[in-house]
């Protein structure tokens, strides 16, 4: 007699997470013998990792097509600098409120653009943005429409940065690089870890339902209004935790870098669409590829930009699942599994004998 349970984890999966556990710790004590241009690098890297694994869950595993979440980032980066030079928050406090306030301004928004659909719907959301920018950019106390910068007194006096400057022996711009690296390594690999948990929960199930049909996932009971605003709000508040952390570092905000479309959505969409939508694996793979694309190409101006635009033509027309979804594909790879398999986990043969005449 056999006994069977549905499971997600593989022998692969189990050493990628050990894998990422000792990547993980070597991270963390990188600033202790990298230089401060790599420390901004890996910031860059995990910052556009997080932005990119919350576009895929709206994108790639709810079908939620957004153009506008550059929104997002600038919510969370204003809320930072209004936080902290109108009521004199910490700026690691201000860095959490900005994910509440996102998602508490994406509700409404939701309210109003989920009534599109297609690109309509995709409209909707880059409308939603220009609409915050230029709102934003009204606002005299955090400078309008030039921007402003945090003042020395909020940057010199964060929570930790002393300890960072005595641990590391560094000035206090490195120190708060440093703390400002630990916090974006923190949010890539939680957003990691809470995005499989999301996929791998029965919310995971509804939302790969509404995905391939929306009219068949309601017939059997799913509720794709609150599932879809569910995964909004989500999405929302990690992006603007993100756009924070991006401000953080910058320590210098202005309305149309944070709500610059090509910046915020369109490197990221890039990034999603080359390495592979739908997949855990697939942001991770696309933003080290624009790294090195940006790094080496970047100089070259109006033609980087062409080449990012050729090379993702390219991926969709002969590999449209992305760079990863083609290796998974024809190696059987799954690094972060999400799909469920049945799983034998006993077998009796004394009590299947048992049964027998």
């Amino acid at each position: 007699m056999s006994r069977f349970r549905i499971e997600t984890r593989t022998r692969l999966s189990s050493a990628t997470a050990l894998a990422g556990a000792g990547l993980l710790v070597l991270l963390i004590v990188a600033p202790a013998f990298v230089s401060r241009s790599i420390i901004q690098d890996l910031f860059f890297v995990f910052t556009m990792l997080a932005l990119a694994q919350y576009w895929n869950l709206l994108a790639g595993y709810a079908g939620l097509v957004s153009v506008g979440q550059q929104a997002f980032v600038g919510l969370g980066g204003y809320t930072l600098f209004a936080a902290t030079i109108l009521y004199g928050l910490d700026p690691l406090i201000a860095v959490v409120l900005a994910g509440f306030v996102a998602a508490a301004l994406a509700v409404p928004t939701a309210l109003v653009i989920f009534r599109l659909r297609g690109a309509y719907f995709a409209i909707g959301t880059w409308v939603a943005a220009e609409v915050a920018r230029l709102v934003l950019a009204q606002w005299k106390s955090v400078g309008g429409g030039t921007g402003t910068s945090l003042p020395r007194s909020a940057t010199s006096g964060i929570y930790g940065l002393d300890f960072i400057k005595d641990l590391f022996g560094v000035r206090t711009s490195a120190a708060r690089d440093i703390e400002a690296y630990w916090l974006a390594l923190l949010l890539a690999a939680g957003t990691i870890v809470l995005v499989c948990a999301i996929l791998r929960s029965r919310h995971g199930l509804a939302l790969a339902a509404i995905r391939d049909s929306e009219a068949a996932a309601g017939s059997l009971g799913v509720r794709g209004f609150r599932t879809k605003l569910w995964v909004f709000v989500v999405a929302a508040f990690g992006t603007g935790i993100t756009g924070a952390l991006i401000y953080f570092q910058k320590a210098r905000i202005s309305p149309d870098a944070a709500f610059s479309v090509i910046d915020w959505t369109a490197f990221v969409i890039f990034i999603v669409v080359i390495g592979g939508i739908g997949t855990v694996e697939g942001p991770i793979i696309g933003v080290l590829v624009f790294f090195v694309l940006q790094n080496y190409l970047s100089d070259y101006g109006t033609w980087y930009l062409m080449l990012l635009g050729a090379m993702a033509i390219a991926i969709m027309l002969f590999a449209p699942q992305g760079i990863w979804g083609y290796v998974s594909q024809r190696y059987n790879l799954q690094l972060f599994p999400v799909r469920r398999r049945l799983a034998v986990t006993e077998r009796s043969d004394a009590a299947g004998s048992a049964t027998e005449p």
